[in-house]
């Protein structure tokens, strides 16, 4: 019987990938990845993001992630797996329902692009395509002789007419009037509605980066807008029933009284408390 990180070598090998182009795939570092498939699993993190690695990466290099998961838990390496008060917590707390963004036939999460429209080419252009065009001679049977002092004019009126449109641009604008500033980026949110003290709340826990969006369903106020780096994590606050979108969504990790649960794809509802 194979182990765990055979099937997953033999699964990645399969595809014809390295680990580092999984890696760069998945958002998990290449060393959790090497441990992995060398059957190690202490990486120093805590169990709920190694079940949650383990699992991000079988779907992946689409293995079976639930059998995965179940031998994982069978080598007795975290905490009590009986699973009987998540599914409790699950069904009687919160209604976990998967978004509309769905493969209609896989019932996947919808990764594909509408395929790029062929670029068209000047190969029937007729005469005046580059590729056949003939450039004439002189009558005398020598080449074209350009004149120097013609492409010089031609080059200065138009670095002057682009130097007009970029002041006119410049004043449009009314940056002539204000000093020069230079964007930085920054990590704050573009909106976090942060708990009152004593208010039920729900944890955002990013095992890698992620983009989250949290609003009530009332009336699509938004609570939480932005991106969670690896291993931060975010409290809102849990006002009504919510609505959670995470992109990508094995990356998300969200606790209600102190219990993880994996987010799901689509989109997940969290009943008021």
């Amino acid at each position: 019987m194979q182990s765990i990180g055979e099937r997953l070598e033999e699964a990645r090998k399969r595809k014809g990938i390295s680990i580092r182009e999984a890696a760069e795939a998945t958002k998990i570092r290449s060393d959790y990845l090497h441990k992995f498939e060398s059957n190690q699993f202490d990486i120093k993190l805590p169990e709920i993001y190694v079940r949650g690695f383990l699992r991000t990466y079988a779907n992946f290099l689409k293995a079976a992630s639930d059998k995965i998961i179940n031998d994982y838990n069978g080598l007795g390496l975290g905490e009590n797996k009986t699973g009987r008060g998540l599914n409790r917590e699950v069904y009687g707390r919160m209604d976990l329902t998967v978004g509309s963004k769905m493969d209609k036939e896989t019932g996947a999460p919808s990764t594909t692009s509408p395929e790029a429209e062929p670029i068209a080419t000047d190969a029937d252009a007729g005469p005046r395509n580059p590729a056949t065009f003939v450039a004439p001679r002189t009558s005398g049977g020598g080449k074209i002789s350009l004149d120097r002092d013609l492409i010089m004019k031609g080059g200065i009126l138009v670095l002057g007419f682009l130097i007009v449109i970029l002041l006119a641009i410049w004043m449009f604008t009314g940056r002539g009037n204000k000093p020069a500033t230079t964007t930085v980026a920054s990590s704050a949110e573009a909106t976090w509605a942060k708990p009152l003290t004593g208010e039920a709340v729900l944890s955002l826990v990013a095992s890698s980066a992620v983009s989250v969006t949290v609003t009530t369903k009332a009336d699509g106020t938004i609570l939480y807008k932005g991106t969670i780096p690896r291993g931060d994590r975010r409290d809102v606050p849990r006002r009504g029933e919510l609505r959670v979108v995470a992109d990508p969504y094995q990356n998300l990790i969200f606790e209600i009284g102190g219990k993880p649960y994996n987010m799901p794809a689509g989109a997940a509802d969290i009943r008021a408390p």
